[in-house]
């Protein structure tokens, strides 16, 4: 295995915008040609990607880091690395299989497949998934009364959106609990890397996968020791708070500012409203920008247990005074993109609001977003645009697709 054991010291990130030095990304491969107009909904795809355009777009993302001194990590290599490792495989190949739709005989035929594959080829089944065709010597009741097109093993093609299944807060990696099904398994996968991989090897779990319903893109680093959570479609009030009590108790933070968000696909994270571009900016969908409200948490540590015994909640307030409040500034710039309502909406749904920044004033955005993109630059933000025709059928833009693994303190 790659394993700069160097690196362990230097994990992790307090903010959104502090130089970006390792990302996490998931390069799209033989999972998303599994997409039909059949599946794509219940794999929440908007629609069928063009695979091969897909990668093109992926690959031109990850030269743009690269190109700017980013390590770039691929979770799919990751992935067949610790699949060497025997309680890594048994870990994945129970998960895998662990469904109801299969019962006792095609669960053990499923399992003894799976665990004769050698890594690379585990690895790839286990993202791409396993069809009713493609076991041999499938059988039992479950297996004969399968749809022919169904799988064994479902795919993961929102194995692309690498910030929702993890997000580290300080030198901590919060293993998500992602909310919808098609995605439990994704969680799985990165709870195992991290746990198994020698790259982070020491690094402290901050939350895991058997918790409430906790996304990574609802999770904003708005500054040191400031955190904002989104509660909506995918992250619940109790993962918040479970949040909140862990990174009080652990040091992480002295915030956590709560933001209620429409339970809408269009809005399903907080990072598809409003992303972080400068140490004192963001750039938000406009039709929120005035309503947008922020409960602010605070909570004491019992020193004899170190847990936190009690939370204090105030507000509502409009999200931006309550940011700027506990990031300690005057204000909270919020970038206006003069965008009329219906372009708006059109490049709000185009993940216009969703940059990942590499360092303060310097944002990687969809080109497809003109009029948000030129806002940006108006207000002294460089845009590295990058194509997003294909990757945003999945509902999700630059941030999305990648997780800060080590950023530099500002």
């Amino acid at each position: 295995m790659s394993a700069p054991a160097a690196e362990t010291a230097v994990l992790g990130a307090t903010s959104e915008v502090g130089p970006l030095r390792t990302v996490l990304l998931h390069r799209p491969g033989a999972e998303l040609r599994r997409l039909t107009p059949r599946n794509n909904d219940e794999l929440l795809f908007d629609g069928v990607p063009w695979v091969p355009r897909a990668q093109e777009e992926h690959d031109r993302f990850a030269a743009e880091l690269t190109a700017r001194g980013v390590d770039v990590l691929y979770l799919d290599r990751l992935l067949a690395e610790v699949l060497a490792v025997p309680a890594a495989r048994d870990e994945l190949v129970a998960a895998a299989v662990d469904d109801p739709r299969l019962g006792a005989t095609l669960t053990r035929t499923a399992a003894a497949y799976l665990a004769d594959l050698a890594p690379d080829e585990l690895a790839g089944t286990l993202i791409a998934g396993l069809a009713h065709d493609e076991l041999p010597g499938a059988r039992g009741l479950s297996y004969e009364l399968m749809d022919r097109h169904d799988f064994v093993v479902r795919p993961l093609p929102n194995l692309l959106f690498t910030r929702d299944s993890s997000v580290w807060v300080g030198d901590q990696v919060a293993v998500t609990s992602l909310a919808m099904p098609a995605r439990h398994r994704e969680s799985t996968i990165t709870a195992a890397v991290y746990a198994h991989h020698p790259r982070f090897a020491g690094a402290a779990q901050l939350y895991d996968a058997s918790l409430e319903h906790l996304e990574g893109g609802d999770v904003l680093l708005l500054a040191p020791g400031v955190v904002a959570v989104g509660v909506g479609e995918r992250t619940t009030p109790g993962g918040a708070e479970r949040l909140a009590r862990r990174v009080f108790a652990r040091g992480l933070a002295h915030t956590v500012l709560v933001v209620p968000i429409a339970q809408q696909r269009a809005t399903m994270h907080l990072d598809t409203i409003a992303t972080m571009v400068d140490v004192d900016a963001l750039v938000m969908y406009p039709a929120v920008a005035d309503s947008l409200v922020a409960w602010t948490v605070t909570g004491e540590v019992a020193p004899e247990d170190g847990d936190t015994t009690d939370l204090t909640v105030r507000g509502p307030a409009p999200f931006v005074e309550a940011a700027a409040t506990a990031m300690g500034i005057d204000r909270l710039r919020v970038i206006d993109t003069g965008l009329d309502p219906v372009t708006a909406e059109r490049e709000q749904w185009d993940d216009g609001n969703n940059t990942l920044a590499l360092a303060p004033r310097l944002t990687v955005a969809y080109e497809r977003n003109t009029v948000t993109n030129a806002a940006l630059e108006a207000a002294g933000i460089e845009v590295v645009r990058i194509a997003g025709s294909e990757l945003g059928s999945g509902r999700g833009g630059p941030r999305c697709m990648s997780c800060p693994v080590r950023r530099d303190p500002l």
